[in-house]
C-alpha cells in the first residue's frame, strides 16, 4: 500500500469488481469528496429528490440482479428517502445506500448536516446499518454491507461515511466470496412432499420471493406435477407465475375472512416466497380454513417465525423446490376452470379506466416492461392484462406511492432498450415527478401512461368502505400534468376522449425517448377488494 491509496479507491475499486459502477443519488457538501477524482468507468445517475434516487437504484438492481449503490446527502437526504427505503425493505431489493457525515472532528460539536445516531436512522427498514469508528474500517464495512445487501433475504443496508474519512490511506478490500442459497432440513422437505402427495386438493401461493430467486419456472414444474392451483400472494410486488397458465387462478385479495373463502375447499396449502397474511383490512375470523394444512418456504427466519399459523421451512426457494420435486409424485387432477376473459369496455366518454388497459394491452410491445401503481384500478388492471412472463412486471409491494415511476427509470438504465411502460395514477406520479426529469436527460425508452382520476380513488373507496360520503383531503384538480412532464423535458398528450386514445398510444410507444399520456378517467365507483364479501 502506499500513501496515494484512499478509502476512496479502495471503495470504487470493490464496486467496480462487484459490478456497480452505477451511481445513484443527489449529493450535497459531505459526499464531496466521495466523487471526488469520480472514475471515468463509473456513471453517476442523478435523481432531483432522494426518493427518485432509491427507486431508481432499486428498478436498476431489478433489472440487473445485482446490489445497486446509493449516495445520499446526510441526515436530510435519508430523510427524504426512506419511503424508498421502506418499499425496497419490504420487496427485498439489495441497495447499499452510502450517506454523508460531517467530519469525525466536528461530530462532538452537533454540527451543520450532521447526523446524530446515523445508524439508527433508517432502522428497522434495513437489514444492516453501521458508521465505522475508524476510517480505515470503511472499506470492509463497505464490503461487509454489500455482502449482507446479497445474502437472502436480499435487502438494503446503510452506510455513514465521515466525509474526512475518504482521503485516508486504506488497504484494498481482500477478495470473498458467499455461497448464499440454503436447503431445508431434509425432514421438513419430506413432510411437505407427503402432505402434497396425500392431499385431495391442495394450492399454491407465489409471491415476489419467486421472482427475486429466479425460479417461477420450477413453480410451472411443481404445479404441473401435483396439478395445484396457483394463486398469487396479496399486493406481491412482482408476478411469480405466468397468468395465461391453466392452472392459474387470480389473486389472493388483502382482506382476511375474503383470503379464506378463497382457499376453502382446499386441504393443503402451499406457500412461496410470500407473507400470504398480508392484509389491508381488519376482519375478524381464522386465518386459513379449518382442518388445512399450511408450509410456507421462504428464505427469511422472520417471515417464516411471524406466520400465524402453518409449518414454517425456512429454505431459499431455488433449493426447496429443487427438493420438493424430487419427492413429489405426479399427480392427475383436473385443471380448475378457465378465468372468464372481460369484454372490452366500449369506446365512450367519460373513459373508461378499463378501455385504457385494454388498449394498451393491445398495443404492449413483446419485449416491454410493465411497472404499475394505480391503487385505485389495481384489481381491474390484473384482471385485463395478464403477466406471463417473469421479470416483465414490477409495481410496489409495500403501498408507499411514489416509488414505481423512478423504479421505472432505474429499470430502463439496466435494460437493452426495451420498452418500460409506467402505468401511474394521477396522484402517485406526483410523489416523485422529478424523475421525469432523469428520464429525460438519459433519453430512456419509456412511456408514461397517468390514469387521472381527479384524486386518490383508493382513499375515497376506504372512505366508501366505513361509511364517509366525502373524504377530506382526496381531490386533485388543477394539475396539467402534461405541462408538467414538459417543463422536465418529457413531451406528452392530454386525452379526455376516448376517440383519441388508441393515436396517443401509439404516438408514445413509438417515440424514441419518454413520453407521457395524461388520460382522463371517469371515477371508479365500484366495489374494491375491500368492500365486497366474494370474488
Amino acid at each position: 500500500m502506499t500513501a496515494e491509496f484512499t478509502v476512496r479507491d479502495a471503495v470504487f475499486d470493490f464496486c467496480r469488481r462487484m459490478g456497480m459502477t452505477t451511481v445513484f443519488g443527489n449529493p450535497g457538501s459531505t459526499e464531496l469528496r466521495m466523487l471526488r477524482d469520480f472514475p471515468a468507468d463509473f456513471e453517476y445517475v442523478l435523481g432531483l429528490q432522494e426518493l427518485v434516487a432509491v427507486g431508481a437504484a432499486a428498478g436498476h438492481a431489478l433489472g440487473t440482479g445485482g446490489a445497486a449503490l446509493v449516495n445520499l446527502h446526510s441526515a436530510g437526504g435519508v430523510g427524504h428517502a426512506l419511503g424508498g427505503v421502506f418499499n425496497a425493505y419490504r420487496d427485498r431489493i439489495p441497495l447499499v445506500i452510502v450517506a454523508g457525515q460531517q467530519t469525525r472532528a466536528m461530530l462532538p460539536t452537533r454540527p451543520f448536516l450532521g447526523a446524530d445516531e446515523p445508524a439508527q436512522f433508517p432502522r428497522p427498514y434495513v437489514k444492516w446499518s453501521r458508521q465505522p469508528e475508524r476510517a480505515e474500517d470503511v472499506p470492509a464495512a463497505f464490503a461487509e454491507a454489500y455482502r449482507v445487501a446479497m445474502t437472502p433475504p436480499r435487502g438494503p443496508v446503510f452506510l455513514s461515511v465521515p466525509e474526512d474519512d475518504w482521503d485516508r490511506p486504506a488497504e484494498p478490500v481482500p477478495h470473498r466470496e458467499i455461497r448464499a442459497g440454503f436447503a431445508a432440513d431434509p425432514a421438513a422437505l419430506r413432510e411437505t412432499a407427503d402432505a402434497l402427495n396425500d392431499a385431495a386438493n391442495p394450492v399454491i401461493v407465489v409471491g415476489s420471493g419467486v421472482e427475486d430467486e429466479n425460479v417461477s419456472h420450477l413453480v410451472v414444474s411443481l404445479a404441473e406435477r401435483t396439478g395445484a392451483p396457483v394463486w398469487i400472494s396479496p399486493l406481491s410486488g412482482r408476478s411469480g407465475f405466468p397468468e395465461d397458465h391453466a392452472l392459474f387462478k387470480g389473486f389472493l385479495p388483502p382482506v382476511r375472512n375474503r383470503l379464506v373463502a378463497e382457499l376453502e375447499g382446499h386441504d393443503v396449502v402451499l406457500v412461496l416466497g410470500a407473507p400470504v397474511f398480508n392484509y389491508h383490512v381488519h376482519t375478524e375470523g381464522p386465518f386459513i380454513p379449518e382442518g388445512t394444512k399450511l408450509f410456507l418456504f421462504d428464505c427469511d427466519p422472520t417471515l417464516t417465525a411471524w406466520a400465524p399459523v402453518g409449518t414454517g421451512v425456512l429454505t431459499t426457494l431455488q433449493a426447496g423446490l429443487s427438493g420438493l420435486l424430487e419427492l413429489v409424485d405426479k399427480a392427475d387432477r383436473p385443471a380448475p376452470e378457465p378465468r372468464p376473459r372481460l369484454a372490452r369496455p366500449q369506446r365512450a366518454d367519460p373513459i373508461d379506466a378499463a378501455l385504457v388497459v385494454e388498449a394498451l394491452r393491445e398495443r404492449m410491445p413483446a419485449d416491454a416492461v410493465l411497472v404499475e401503481e394505480i391503487p385505485s384500478h389495481r384489481d381491474m388492471f390484473h384482471a385485463r392484462f395478464p403477466i406471463t412472463k417473469p421479470g416483465t412486471f414490477l409495481t410496489m409491494g409495500s403501498g408507499v406511492l411514489g416509488w414505481s415511476l423512478p423504479m421505472g427509470v432505474g429499470r430502463a438504465l439496466a435494460g437493452s432498450g426495451e420498452r418500460i411502460v409506467c402505468v401511474l395514477g394521477d396522484g402517485a406520479i406526483m410523489y416523485s415527478v422529478q424523475a421525469l426529469w432523469t428520464a429525460a436527460r438519459h433519453r430512456l425508452p419509456m412511456t408514461v401512461i397517468v390514469m387521472n382520476n381527479g384524486g386518490y380513488g383508493a382513499v375515497r373507496a376506504l372512505g366508501r368502505r366505513i361509511g364517509m360520503d366525502g373524504v377530506v383531503g382526496a381531490d386533485i384538480a388543477g394539475i396539467d400534468y402534461a405541462a408538467v412532464a414538459g417543463g422536465l423535458g418529457v413531451p406528452g398528450r392530454t386525452v379526455t376522449s376516448a376517440a383519441d386514445l388508441e393515436g396517443a398510444l401509439d404516438e408514445a410507444l413509438a417515440h424514441e425517448g419518454p413520453f407521457i399520456v395524461d388520460v382522463a378517467v371517469a371515477a371508479d365507483e365500484e366495489a374494491m377488494y375491500w368492500s365486497a364479501t366474494e370474488r
